[in-house]
């Protein structure tokens, strides 16, 4: 104080607070080193890390990472932290700008024919601009193709019954005409396109791929879980003991052709899932697009 005094410099405020602790996370530079020096983890941007440069690469926005610090005030409290709030705050961030994409997933993908006198033939299918998102139009549009022969997930098809009618969401209703089957595993569908069907009075609202009209574009969704299985480590705890041994999978899936223009770092939503960060866009020789699911409140993660 004596010396800001003597030079007539403004007095800082100075502000003590304690350390930002989370849940299952661990936060010591020395035991990250460690993950890292071991191959637990890729680097110091992995998405799993506490760092910036992993909760970046996770999904983590700027302006909802200072909205979250902000927030938390110069607490002295040492408390730990649920990620639940820090990811449902970017949730509100990106939901409003991420355009919607589709993605179906390729284990046990089910081919099915759609038919129906507006229906589009293989060799004639409909392109048409839509909404990237149906509620900010200046996002732009994204080509959507129609046609006869379409793909849905495994998980969807699985539910149907004959002659229910289901939603095809962003065509209309269609029903169920035939289920072909190998064991429980379904094979093949008939669907019959039902444009006059109330959209709010079925069950099932799916989504789907057309098959021609369009390339479909290989991708990997990358899901990751909490480094460490116990909520808070205490002074006699090895980490090591605490290890999660799974803490990362992957899916692969077919997605709608526009994706093929996403680039690295763009955050878009794959409806009926989550939203995801690209960490690797599409290229041309072939290799998947891959993207990590961002957390959003609603899990564990």
């Amino acid at each position: 104080e004596w010396m800001l005094n003597a030079l007539k410099l403004r007095k800082v405020q100075i502000w003590d607070f304690a350390r930002m602790n989370f849940v299952r996370t661990l936060l010591s530079k020395r035991k990250l080193t460690k993950l890292v020096d071991s191959g637990v983890v890729w680097g110091w941007d992995d998405p799993r890390f506490p760092t910036i440069r992993g909760i970046r690469r996770r999904g983590m926005t700027i302006p909802a990472l200072r909205e979250f610090i902000l927030k938390q005030g110069p607490s002295r409290n040492i408390v730990n932290l649920d990620w639940t709030i820090f990811w449902s705050t970017n949730r509100r961030y990106i939901d409003p700008i991420s355009p919607r994409h589709t993605a179906i997933l390729k284990e046990g993908v089910v081919t099915a024919q759609v038919t129906g006198d507006s229906v589009p033939s293989a060799s004639a299918p409909l392109v048409v601009d839509k909404p990237k998102h149906d509620k900010n139009p200046e996002l732009g549009t994204k080509k959507v193709a129609f046609s006869q022969n379409i793909i849905l997930e495994q998980e969807d098809a699985k539910l149907f019954k004959q002659d229910e009618e289901i939603t095809l969401m962003k065509w209309g209703n269609a029903i169920v005409r035939k289920i072909e089957k190998s064991g429980d595993v379904v094979t093949n569908l008939e669907l019959e396109l039902h444009l006059e069907g109330d959209v709010k009075k079925t069950d099932k609202k799916v989504t789907w791929l057309s098959k021609d009209g369009q390339q479909l574009i290989p991708v990997e969704l990358v899901g990751f879980d909490h480094l460490l299985t116990k909520d808070s480590l205490q002074e006699e705890d090895n980490f090591e003991d605490f290890l999660n041994p799974k803490t990362e999978w992957r899916e692969q899936a077919f997605a709608d052709g526009n994706v093929a223009d996403i680039k690295e770092g763009d955050i878009i939503q794959f409806e009926r899932k989550t939203f995801y960060r690209c960490d690797r866009p599409f290229a041309a020789d072939g290799k998947p697009a891959v993207f990590f699911e961002i957390p959003t409140g609603k899990t564990s993660s």
